[in-house]
């Protein structure tokens, strides 16, 4: 058992050896950590949640995702164009158009399970 200094910190390195070896087995590499964390950062500007909210419910055009979000065409461009580069979303041509949709249904349910979480705290205040 660890004592305790005056600072309040574990005067020990390990306390618990065995728990660190297995956590240290099966905990991800850093390189992983470090691609995880830039993809959870397309969910961390609320224009690119809408955005993927639209794209759940329907693939579309920018012109009509501008109109859901209420936000210029410039923007929404801006915004799928980071969505691109980190493979959230994707696009199709069809003529002159392209339409946008979610890469795979992994966004769709990392999106659900944040907005449930969210509802849920705000249900119990």
């Amino acid at each position: 058992m660890a004592s305790k200094k005056d600072d309040g910190l574990c005067s020990v390195s390990v306390v618990h050896e065995d728990v660190v070896d297995h956590v240290k087995s099966v905990l991800d590499n850093d390189e992983t950590f470090y691609y995880m964390s830039e993809f959870f950062h397309m969910f961390d500007d609320p224009t690119r949640l809408k955005i993927m909210g639209a794209l759940i419910v329907s693939e579309m055009c920018v012109c009509d995702i501008a109109t859901v979000t209420g936000m210029s065409q410039s923007v929404i461009s801006h915004h799928l164009k980071i969505l691109r580069q980190a493979r959230v979303i994707k696009f199709r041509r069809e003529g002159k158009m392209a339409y946008y949709s979610l890469c795979d249904d992994h966004i769709s349910t990392i999106f659900h399970q944040g907005r449930t979480h969210v509802q849920e705290k705000e249900e119990r205040g």
